[in-house]
């Protein structure tokens, strides 16, 4: 297994580190949307999802909200099933069903998490290189300023795309459906509404991402000199990945238990026509939670979170790592040739 080398960033080239990106995105999802098809199939034989409610299905990447349709719907998390356990549902929807169904709701991910990360983990190479040369390579605030700034930034400017994927997931519009419900909402609320659920997202997102990327950077060194290695390996990278990507997993909890319960909340209110509450606010959907299931209610489904987040980030960031470190040594291979 070739090693990866911190230099890597400055042999290769942005495009490169977009295509890297881009393969680390999709076997990523490949990987961890299996488990989430499974968790949401064994959520729903357990405790049947009643017509007109949502749920949040994540499959590592990024959240899709699925409302709950009639008796009769075909849809993949309503097909009838009586597994046994994770290993018994996984060779059972195989054999029944064909192993497409391990991956279902996978292609809207991709259109939307592609741009996304693509956008975050340049941004983030890019702007460590800035920070290196004006504080100095060895400072320990460069991976908290450049992830933190890098998911603000994929956030904000992905957070109108995220808006009308709901739109369509939620009823099925023509494009010029789409254009048309868009621009009366423009023309309503202000372009402002395009980034409505923006700031749950980023209270969210980018302490993830300073807490992620800060404990990333100390486990790779750590791991580095523990086990004698100059260079960090594929192995390294995916264990350093896994272990950040836990511990800013737990701490954000409370911030993706908001997200999601406003999520829900939203679609449920239009789809069984429940007038919205007023209860809008991060802080006040906090509030809500605490009062209603005490300080435990905000770390809801953590084991679940975890075993979805640890394998998303370790996967990730090792097959970005070591895609740079194959187009570095691509990039030195043909600077060598006469």
């Amino acid at each position: 297994m070739a090693e990866m080398s911190d230099s890597n960033l400055d042999k290769t080239t942005i495009i490169q580190q977009a295509i890297a990106s881009c393969c680390g995105a999709i076997i990523t999802s490949l990987f961890v949307t299996p488990l989430d098809v499974i968790k949401t199939r064994l959520q729903a034989q357990s405790n049947p999802f009643p017509k007109g409610k949502c749920f949040v299905y994540s499959n590592g990447l990024m959240d899709h909200i699925c409302v709950c349709e009639n008796g009769d719907s075909k849809a993949w998390y309503k097909k009838t099933g009586h597994f046994k356990g994770t290993l018994d549902a996984f060779v059972k929807i195989i054999r029944i069903e064909g192993i497409k169904s391990l991956w279902s709701g996978l292609p809207p991910t991709l259109i939307m998490a592609l741009p996304t990360t693509v956008i975050y983990f340049t941004c983030y190479d890019q702007l460590s290189e800035v920070l290196k040369s004006r504080l100095g390579k060895d400072d320990e605030h460069i991976p908290v300023l450049a992830g933190s700034l890098s998911r603000f930034g994929s956030v904000t400017v992905v957070s109108p795309l995220e808006l009308i994927r709901t739109r369509m997931q939620y009823r099925k519009l023509s494009y010029k459906q789409l254009y048309t419900c868009v621009s009366s909402k423009v023309a309503t609320d202000g372009w402002f509404s395009l980034w409505r659920g923006w700031s749950s997202t980023v209270l969210r997102d980018v302490p993830f991402s300073a807490m992620y990327w800060y404990n990333y950077e100390r486990f790779k060194k750590m791991m580095c000199k523990e086990v004698g290695a100059h260079e960090p390996t594929f192995f390294i990278a995916f264990t350093s990945g896994a272990a950040s990507g836990s511990i800013a997993a737990v701490i954000t909890l409370p911030f993706d238990v908001v997200k999601t319960h406003r999520q829900t909340e939203l679609w449920e209110s239009e789809t069984l026509k429940i007038p919205q509450r007023d209860c809008t606010s991060t802080w006040a959907v906090m509030r809500k939670i605490v009062a209603k299931n005490g300080i435990t209610g905000l770390f809801a489904g953590i084991i679940p979170r975890l075993f979805k987040v640890a394998p998303a980030c370790a996967i990730m960031i090792s097959t970005y790592e070591y895609g740079k470190s194959f187009f570095s040594h691509l990039n030195e291979k043909m600077n060598q040739r006469p």
